[in-house]
């Protein structure tokens, strides 16, 4: 892989920011011809620094404003809690986003719904039949920041 310049990471954030993007929109930007910035984004999917091209979603309109963390501890750390957990809630809409982590919880989950009344229906109703959680603690969003 060849080390990126300052073309290439600027051609990176305006794909970032806009993937539809035309390449002579991107060229006249970052001030090349349209010919050299196509080579460069080929390159640059080639070499996996573009992943893929995606619609960003808005979740609070398909899910709702209601966002809340929440911090998963399993009831034991072996192989099948693991993969029963993230097999559960990767079929389970109202969680947007799911990290294994370090610390004091094993994952931490993203869950996007209307408002609380939802969200301690589906503590109760989907969270609460999967077998694989010991405990979970929720971090509600006040603000999103950034």
């Amino acid at each position: 892989m060849e080390k990126l310049d300052e073309k290439d990471l600027q051609i990176l954030s305006l794909l970032a920011n806009n993937a539809k993007l035309s390449t002579k929109e991107i060229a006249t930007t970052v001030h090349l011809t349209s010919t050299p910035t196509f080579e460069r984004i080929k390159r640059l999917e080639r070499e996996k620094y573009i992943k893929a091209y995606v619609a960003k979603l808005d979740e609070t309109k398909l899910l709702g404003s209601f966002c809340v963390f929440c911090n998963i501890r399993l009831k034991q750390h072996n192989r099948d809690y693991m993969l029963a957990f993230v097999e559960a809630v990767s079929n389970i809409p109202e969680i947007t986003e799911c990290y294994n982590i370090s610390g004091d919880s094993d994952y931490m989950i993203k869950i996007r719904v209307k408002d609380m009344d939802h969200y301690s229906r589906f503590v109760q109703d989907t969270l609460g039949t999967i077998e694989s959680i010991g405990s979970l603690h929720s971090l509600f969003v006040l603000k999103q920041e950034k």
